[in-house]
């Protein structure tokens, strides 16, 4: 029984490719016609595969639509949650996950710091959109010309010294992002408050949410908070693998540099 449910779900990345016929799907397969036959019958039943007017065969309606209800009902916080929570535990800083929403990011988790010395932050509360990390890496995987219409429709309020002062700054600043695959925010939005961030990823490997880690300089400097990226960037992996179903990988260098249209 085993082998028939794996022999049948390997018709299916065949069909991703594009229509088959009865030959090809038994040659791919290793078996006879007859036995190809019964499996796509089977999968056909349940509408996980459509036959054409041509005999060939083509993935079911019923199989897309399965795969985006599963996508819609995925909640990011929800998978995210453990994994912040064990990031926290292990560095011991304030950690937080975003997503971009009508025009805002929000933070929509939060871990508080094991410090006396807290972050002003709240779930729901929207960031500061031209210096937080999160939101740098949000708007980064956006497509240039989205990038360069929010950038021009954005102020820049000049909250510290090292704040985005300009469009021009901001977006080659995300640029930079995209390039790298993690951000910062080294003082940008409080003098003393320091953030790296990294992006979650979803099947389509578009970013979904980004996290964080944030510490203030009485706890930990600039400098000591960046040795913590590797480890943030393999949490971020891992909440990716688990929300996009796939296993996670290692850091790819220029994963942003090719715009999506």
């Amino acid at each position: 029984m085993s082998q028939t449910v794996d022999r049948a779900l390997s018709i299916l990345p065949l069909l991703a490719e594009g229509p088959a016929d009865l030959g090809r799907v038994a040659a791919r397969l290793g078996v006879h016609k007859s036995t190809a036959l019964r499996l796509l019958r089977t999968l056909h039943d349940h509408g996980l595969v459509y036959r054409q007017s041509d005999q060939r065969y083509r993935l079911g309606a019923r199989l897309i639509a399965l795969a985006q209800e599963a996508m819609e009902n995925l909640d990011v916080r929800e998978i995210a949650h453990p994994h912040l929570v064990r990031l926290n535990e292990q560095c011991g800083h304030t950690v937080h996950l975003a997503v971009q929403e009508d025009g805002e990011v929000l933070y929509i988790d939060k871990v508080e710091s094991r410090y006396p010395v807290r972050m002003y932050s709240r779930i729901g509360k929207p960031v500061a959109i031209t210096v937080a990390a999160v939101a740098k890496l949000l708007l980064a995987d956006l497509p240039e010309s989205e990038r360069r219409a929010i950038a021009d429709d954005l102020d820049y309020p000049l909250y510290t010294a090292r704040s985005t002062p300009h469009a021009d700054a901001f977006l080659k600043e995300l640029a930079a992002v995209r390039a790298q695959g993690w951000a910062t925010d080294l003082g940008g939005h409080e003098e003393s408050i320091n953030c790296i961030a990294a992006p979650i990823r979803g099947a389509d490997d578009r970013v979904v949410a980004a996290m964080s880690v944030s510490a203030p300089n009485v706890v930990v400097t600039a400098e000591e908070l960046l040795t913590l990226l590797p480890l943030v960037r393999r949490t971020a992996d891992a909440i990716s693998g688990e929300y996009s179903g796939r296993t996670p990988v290692q850091h790819p260098e220029h994963r942003f540099e090719k715009d999506r249209a």
